[in-house]
């Protein structure tokens, strides 16, 4: 049973939202000694973070790409990456309802971050060390990238004076409706995606070479999921 955490990096968007939780669940968190060392930390500290930590305690970090090498000299380590985008406007319920990947070298060390799990609140999956580089860029895609087309599309809407903001719902409507491809696309309504095309090469041309590329993996997913095309 882990009662003790020290959280290094509390003040962070993980880590207070992961501080907050534990508190939540009567962990005591304290800056010195803990039966855990947690670092919330931005990846590239995570070495000389760990480096300064005397062995003894359980360490681990809540990177989704960093390997547990990172957190050598120790042995006794794991890591925990919530799979969860974070903000200093909430607090801890932003990890209610999220998966987590966990990573341990020992059966021992996967006991522990499976704990960590349940009191955090998050549903955990295994995620072999050798692989976190490609996990992460699935992370990556689908919250960062996300930023990026939100950018795009509301680019376009400001252009033809809509408010960009009015994309929002649709956006999390696609979400409620798990991802169910609708548009030209889907219906093989190729001329209206030529048009789509017409009209970003003249007012947002920098945007062209992304709209395409978009359309065609969408057109292969959908050629690939057997729906109208």
């Amino acid at each position: 049973m882990i009662e003790s955490v020290n959280v290094i990096g509390a003040r962070g968007r993980v880590g207070s939202a992961v501080a907050a939780r534990l508190a939540d669940r009567g962990v005591s968190l304290r800056e010195g000694d803990a039966e855990l060392i947690l670092l919330c930390v931005p990846d590239r500290v995570i070495v000389e973070v760990a480096s300064t930590i005397a062995p003894g305690p359980w360490v681990a970090h809540v990177s989704g790409g960093t390997p547990l090498a990172a957190l050598d000299p120790h042995g006794r380590r794991f890591s925990l990456h919530p799979l969860q985008t974070f903000t200093h406007d909430r607090g801890p319920e932003q990890l209610d309802g999220a998966w987590a990947a966990v990573t341990g070298e020992t059966e021992e060390a996967r006991a522990v971050a499976n704990e960590l799990a349940v009191l955090l609140g998050v549903r955990p999956f295994p995620l072999a060390d050798d692989l976190r580089a490609l996990y992460h860029a699935g992370a990556v895609i689908a919250s960062n990238y996300l930023v990026t087309l939100r950018g795009m599309a509301g680019e376009l809407l400001a252009e033809a004076a809509v408010p960009p903001e009015a994309l929002d719902p649709l956006m999390r409507r696609v979400i409620d409706n798990d991802f169910q491809l609708t548009g030209p696309i889907e219906r093989g309504d190729w001329e209206t995606v030529e048009r789509h095309r017409a009209t970003v090469a003249e007012t947002a041309p920098h945007l062209l070479a992304a709209y395409d590329e978009l359309a065609r993996l969408t057109a292969r997913d959908t050629a690939s999921l057997g729906c109208r095309a």
